[in-house]
């Protein structure tokens, strides 16, 4: 007949019953439950694992001084050598191009286009941001260097007529 779905059970030793504390003495885990005797870890709501804790001393992270700043708002540009788009590209290249030829990672919000490599041919090259060096070789190349925004446009509410 075949394996069904009620016939089905773990293999022998794969499962085993839950310990169960606190039930007499001659359970081997009687009174205290297996917890010793007293103390911070016999308590309930003991939370020993969360990370850092010194058992009540001041904790190394927090005993560190603080250095330097982290800007929140930082963005992060995704830089592309000019050499990859000559390379790859004839004529007109933007960002939804670069996208689908794989050069752009899909979280990347910020293309940079740097000026590394050589620029034979003319290309109008639409990014969010540009080098300096990458604009000089665009244009000794005869081509445009034309920046776009990256910030999301919001919608402008409609006047009423």
């Amino acid at each position: 007949m075949g394996t069904t779905l009620h016939s089905l059970s773990p293999n022998t030793g794969a499962t085993k019953k839950p310990k169960r504390v606190g039930r007499g003495r001659a359970s081997g885990t009687g009174k205290t439950s297996g917890r010793g005797q007293k103390g911070q870890k016999a308590r309930s709501g003991s939370h020993m694992a969360a990370p850092g804790f010194e058992g009540g001393q001041m904790p190394l992270i927090k005993r560190l001084p603080k250095r330097g700043f982290k800007n929140p708002f930082r963005t992060e540009a995704h830089p592309i050598n000019l050499g990859v788009l000559a390379e790859r590209f004839e004529g007109d290249v933007d960002v939804a191009m670069l996208r689908e030829a794989g050069l752009l990672p899909k979280n990347a919000k910020i293309v940079k286009i740097l000026g590394n490599g050589e620029m034979s041919k003319a290309l109008n090259i639409k990014a969010h941001r540009f080098s300096k060096s990458a604009v000089t070789k665009i244009e000794a190349a005869g081509g445009t260097a034309t920046v776009v925004s990256w910030k999301p446009q919001k919608a402008q509410p409609e006047a009423n007529a």
